[in-house]
């Protein structure tokens, strides 16, 4: 403590400020590689909740008494914890995607609850349930369903249910297929509501389908169509020339119109009796008279009398009538949007690699009885109609051989370990002024204090005292001496040597420790000094 004191009290102001602040400096240093080295890892625990979710969330967290860190949008915890907390949370039913469900039910009481209040809270119930269900798919990260349920008033006739539901996608855009799969979901889970009367809204896209729009649904049904025909022939075609040799687009032309007609035919020489109708008729008649009319009968005098005769006669008649009917063929045809109106296929294979003599691979294109083969292949897969005028389109090309990469270096124990990349900079920071202050500020400063102060303590050379005695500043004079120790004088061989000390000490303490412990030594050493100036220089 001593020699602290000796060492503080032979420094200047400047020394003395500068040892302060690299002292307080070297403090800091220290104090915050502490709190960093201490302080735990932040993980990320949830990002993108609304507000009020979030606060939910941020409330839990601090009851359960985890340390809690929110970045903008994004909530932090404990790396060490995160796990633990999440499970915590999704048994609390934290966070809350969208609505609430069916629990809207349970806080209703038969007392003081009327029809009309049951009714809304069914409906927002089922709006919530259906809004979780959507939201339950990973590629949709918020919807939110609207059911207009018409009251029910039965003298209002014609009254259609509908609905809408919002959806924000996770990423990309929300496809045709999407939309008729959330309209369907929808329409079953409502009674009477038909997929037709569902509006499905992309929140950045805007309209998706409203149900009613043909071309919407044709679209649709053909992309499925399409890519189900591409996944046929690609497969096909790389079994022949290799797995990525074979590049194949389909387009499918669908009918987007709604049709319907109907035919009447007749055949004229097609006759279909329908009815027949048969009729006979008998007539028979007899009579008696006398003989046949003559000359002389009609004579005054003639002969008028004469033998009697008889006559009898029958006729029959047959009539029959027959019904034809005309042939006759009805038919109805209505064609609904969906069916396909052509087929167009376009296929690009590599070619064959071969070694020429001198060792060189070289590209040739596939013979024309192969691409022949190939394309009746591809016919057969598409289902191809000639008459519906579906196209296919093959040809053999040379592929571009893809980028070169290098392959990726196994990660070092380094890369296998988590650790946090900013932590440790920071503290290696830290600890490099530690070490700066501490070395280079510091050290020398303490250093050279005791060189200085033995320096202020010996006595002036007399040769180069001022000639002036009472000049301000000047040393006052000290007493000659004669060279005679009370005590005798014990010679210089008899001193203890350097090396005797801890050599480990400092060459300024070892000088302090040899001067307290040899006073009267050192005093006739330092009066045979300053009594032979050319010596003292020296």
């Amino acid at each position: 403590m001593n020699q602290l004191i000796s060492v503080w009290a032979g420094l200047d102001t400047t020394r003395r400020t500068t040892v302060v602040a690299a002292t307080l400096g070297m403090f800091a240093a220290v104090y915050f590689l502490s709190q960093a080295a201490t302080q735990p890892r932040m993980a990320l625990l949830y990002a993108g909740l609304d507000a009020s979710t979030a606060g939910e969330v941020v409330t839990a967290l601090e009851a359960k008494g985890a340390l809690v860190e929110v970045r903008g949008p994004a909530i932090y915890v404990n790396a060490a914890e995160r796990d633990a907390l999440r499970l915590a949370l999704a048994g609390e039913g934290l966070p809350r995607n969208g609505a609430q469900g069916y629990e809207l039910l349970d806080a209703l009481t038969g007392f003081g609850t009327t029809a009309q209040m049951f009714d809304a809270t069914y409906w927002r119930a089922k709006e919530g349930e259906l809004a979780r269900t959507i939201t339950a798919n990973h590629q949709f990260s918020a919807a939110r369903v609207h059911i207009s349920n018409p009251a029910s008033d039965p003298f209002r006739k014609g009254q259609v249910e509908a609905a809408s539901v919002s959806v924000t996608m996770a990423s990309g855009s929300m496809t045709p297929g999407q939309a008729m799969a959330i309209r369907y979901l929808v329409a079953s889970a409502v009674a009477g509501l038909e997929p037709e009367n569902v509006s499905v809204i992309d929140s950045v896209n805007g309209l998706v389908s409203n149900g009613t729009d043909p071309a919407s649904r044709a679209a649709g049904i053909s992309d499925d169509r399409a890519e189900a025909l591409r996944n046929s022939v690609t497969r096909l075609l790389e079994a022949r020339v290799g797995p990525g040799r074979a590049v194949v687009e389909v387009t499918v032309d669908p009918v987007t119109e709604r049709e319907e007609f109907t035919e009447r035919r007749f055949d004229p020489d097609g006759r279909v009796p329908i009815s027949s109708d048969s009729e006979e008729t008998t007539t028979s008649s007899s009579g008696t008279g006398s003989g046949g009319v003559t000359v002389a009968s009609n004579l005054p005098d003639g002969d008028a009398g004469g033998a009697n005769s008889s006559s009898q006669s029958n006729e029959t008649r047959t009539r029959e009538v027959v019904n034809f009917e005309v042939s006759e063929t009805q038919r109805a045809v209505i064609r609904e949007p969906g069916s396909i109106r052509r087929i167009s296929v376009a296929v690009l294979v590599d070619g064959v690699t071969t070694q020429s003599e001198g060792g060189t691979p070289e590209w040739q294109a596939r013979s024309e009885q192969e691409l022949a083969d190939l394309r009746e292949l591809v016919a057969s897969a598409i289902g191809y109609n000639v008459n519906r005028g579906d196209q296919i389109t093959i040809r053999s090309m040379q592929f571009q051989p893809p980028p070169a990469f290098d392959p990726p270096e196994p990660p070092g124990l380094l890369a296998r370990l988590s650790f946090d990349a900013m932590g440790m900079a920071q503290l290696a920071v830290l600890a490099v002024v530690s070490l700066v202050l501490g070395l280079f500020v510091v050290r020398p400063i303490l250093l050279r204090a005791p060189a200085q102060t033995a320096a202020a303590l010996a006595p002036p050379d007399p040769s180069l005292a001022p000639a002036d005695a009472s000049s301000p500043g000047e040393l006052p004079s000290l007493p000659a001496l004669d060279g005679e120790i009370d005590g005798g004088f014990a010679p210089l061989g008899e001193l203890p040597s350097f090396d005797s000390i801890n050599a480990n000490t400092d060459p300024a303490a070892r000088l302090r420790e040899l001067i307290e412990e040899k006073q009267d030594e050192t005093v006739e050493v330092l009066s045979q000094w300053m009594g032979d100036p050319q010596e003292a220089r020296r």
